[in-house]
């Protein structure tokens, strides 16, 4: 029984636009154990992935080195006897647990001089390959060759019991249909669609007779207090009152997600909600949700996407100008599937 461990990135996005290259392991060594070595804020997520045994805990920040700990931590996952490595990040640290801990066949793109930590590396052709699901993916075949296509779509387990708990936790009624909004973005303010249209979107949905949820990590915790406040009571705001196991139970009861371009945009896809994705300096083309019955919304300005942290003009047409209303008409699209 072959055993592979998973370096998963370092972001709750890309961790689930890593899951078709998964499902590709599963289908074509069924009896495989798929280990991920990830961080602490994206193990909700693996763990809600049929696809991965165990996930390991990588104790290292954004941008640590730590040499020393990733020499100890290698040592110790080489008692584990695993026979490959697939390494998501394209960073030369990423690379050395797989190297100290002795796994024979390492697996990864060129990245930053990483000749010496893989054995077995992959050139990426990124006008192939746009999507970044699809060069993940591309990792779990030989060098050179594209991903079988169509991708498989994200799907994460909910909770039952967790489910109940944070309903009861929360306060939270199933009276209403639930519209949810993920109003933050970890990448920067450029991603945010601004919290006054949020607020003008929720008073529409609840004068239809919806209740609106808000999620968010505690860092979107004042966003969600301003699109509270200006929707005048109507929406909810659980930004920084749920963690990450928690919202992707409740993500579950939505008859609708609205998202910027962000992990929960990604976690909403997989737990089959119908998601309306608001992209502004980020691309579609490129990190789209896994879904089927997702829709997208931007405005198509010629500047977007930037790729910015921050809107490099000012102005912020891109979000400033993708109006209430357009994004309505996609709701009722979503939720009539056309």
């Amino acid at each position: 029984m072959p055993k592979i461990l998973v370096v998963a990135p370092s972001w709750i996005g890309d961790t689930l636009l890593a899951q078709p290259l998964l499902a590709r392991l599963k289908k074509k060594r069924p009896g495989a154990v798929i280990d991920a070595l990830a961080p602490e804020w994206t193990a909700p997520v693996l763990r809600r992935m049929p696809e991965i045994g165990e996930v390991i805990d990588a104790p290292f920040g954004h941008g640590e080195l730590k040499l020393r700990a990733r020499w100890r931590l290698g040592r110790a996952l080489r008692e584990r006897g695993y026979d490959e490595a697939i390494v998501l990040p394209n960073t030369f640290k990423s690379a050395l647990v797989p190297y100290f801990a002795d796994i024979p066949l390492r697996v990864g793109f060129v990245g930053e001089l990483r000749y010496g930590l893989l054995s077995l590396v992959h050139k990426l052709d990124e006008k192939r390959l746009p999507l970044m699901a699809e060069r993940y993916a591309q990792l779990a075949g030989k060098p050179g060759t594209a991903p079988e296509r169509p991708l498989p779509e994200a799907r994460l387990r909910v909770d039952g019991a967790n489910l109940a708990a944070a309903l009861a936790r929360l306060g939270l009624s199933r009276a209403k249909p639930v519209v949810a909004f993920c109003p933050g973005a970890e990448y920067g303010p450029s991603k945010r669609w601004p919290a006054r249209h949020f607020a003008a979107l929720a008073r529409k949905l609840a004068a239809q007779g919806y209740a609106i949820w808000l999620f968010g990590s505690d860092k979107d915790r004042h966003i969600g207090d301003e699109i509270a406040h200006s929707s005048e009571g109507t929406a909810v705001n659980l930004c920084g009152r749920t963690d990450l196991a928690s919202a992707i139970d409740l993500l579950s009861l939505a008859q609708v997600v609205v998202s910027n371009d962000s992990g929960l945009m990604h976690v909403a896809a997989g737990v089959g909600r119908p998601v309306v994705a608001l992209y502004g300096s980020s691309s579609p083309e490129h990190t789209p949700p896994l879904s089927a019955s997702a829709r997208v919304v931007r405005t198509g300005i010629e500047c977007s996407p930037c790729f910015a942290r921050e809107c490099p003009l000012g102005h912020f047409k891109c979000m400033n100008e993708l109006a209430p209303e357009r994004v309505m008409e996609k709701i009722a699209a979503a939720e009539a599937g056309v």
